[in-house]
């Protein structure tokens, strides 16, 4: 069973030789992480006159996922493994367990059961600490390849799915 963990959570002292600049991939999810926070941010604006109506659960939803998409091209861009990169990264980290952990709060299709949307978020409740985790062991190849998926399951896939299919972005900036 240890060995199980250990393995998981990677092995302590294990480092990988592996260049931590910023790949094709990482620029083009650092570009694609800017383009959703743009729809969003324009139809968020267009939505105004129906604020009034969304309950305090979808604005805590919205502030947690602008703030982790805002830090998203930082983080793939920049320098990493400095201060300024592990405090990023935390603020990052909260943002997306935070956008999880409200995100089982919120019900509103489905007639107020939980939908399949909210599977990535038990995904994330588990895989955020151990992002973490790999990060903390300096196990870089574990935590760029786990960072990675994040950025791409839990916000620009799932981001993306927030504008078709009759829901409040959509018809917000379609709309």
């Amino acid at each position: 069973m240890a060995s199980i963990i250990s393995d998981f959570f990677g092995k302590k002292g294990q480092v990988y030789r592996v260049s931590i600049a910023p790949d094709k991939m990482e620029r083009a999810l650092a570009l694609l992480s800017i383009i959703l926070l743009t729809a969003a941010v324009i139809a968020v604006a267009k939505g105004m006159d129906q604020w009034h109506i969304l309950p305090w659960q979808i604005w805590a939803h919205l502030a947690t996922l602008a703030t982790a998409l805002v830090i998203t091209p930082i983080m793939l861009l920049r320098k990493r493994g400095d201060k300024s990169h592990r405090i990023f990264g935390w603020i990052w980290a909260l943002s997306m367990l935070a956008t999880a952990l409200i995100s089982f709060d919120i019900r509103l299709t489905n007639d107020g059961n939980f939908s399949l949307i909210h599977i990535l978020s038990v995904i994330t409740v588990i895989g955020v600490p151990v992002l973490i985790i790999s990060a903390r062991r300096r196990d870089i190849k574990r935590h760029r390849s786990q960072a990675r998926g994040f950025i791409i399951g839990a916000l620009l896939v799932a981001g993306f799915f927030t504008f078709p299919f009759d829901r409040l972005l959509g018809h917000w900036l379609f709309g």
